[in-house]
């Protein structure tokens, strides 16, 4: 039995968005951010809908998570994202101090790790939570869109 409030717990949540973004034509991608267990931020890839190449689902989150504390740190809380966060996102993060990102799928081409920004020095980040899951439903919105092209 999946052990409440573990990593694969709020993955789960953060890929309930992505499957909203893959719905509206949007990249899947999918975040929410954490709290003392709360979910106090939820987000998907808005790119397409708002015309702007900023509306990643990281930033999206990291907007409301910060609206909803009032402040602009994040301390004490934690980033579920169903892809590795590209160096725009990862700035972002670093800049929001935030405790924790925890991400499923692995962005060997242009996530943070391959493009070498680096995240906040007290932030720990850990990839492959629901890597399978996030990275067939990656994989799945490419082909469609190959296939409608």
């Amino acid at each position: 039995m999946e052990e409440l409030f573990s990593d694969e717990y709020f993955m789960k949540k953060a890929f309930q968005e992505a499957e909203m973004a893959f719905e509206k034509g949007e990249i899947p991608v999918g975040a929410v951010i954490v709290v003392d267990n709360r979910v106090i931020a939820r987000a998907h890839n808005l790119t397409e809908l708002l015309n702007d190449v900023t509306a990643h689902a990281e930033m999206q989150a990291i907007t409301a998570a910060a609206d909803f504390l009032g402040g602009k740190y994040l301390k004490k809380c934690t980033l579920y994202v169903t892809l590795e966060p590209c160096q725009m996102c990862a700035g972002a993060l670093y800049w929001s101090q935030i405790d924790k990102v925890i991400y499923g799928a692995k962005d060997a081409s242009r996530g943070f790790v391959a493009m070498g920004t680096k995240l906040h020095p007290k932030t720990i980040f850990k990839g492959g939570v629901l890597e399978e899951k996030c990275s067939v439903l990656m994989k799945r919105f490419f082909v469609e869109r190959r296939n409608l092209n």
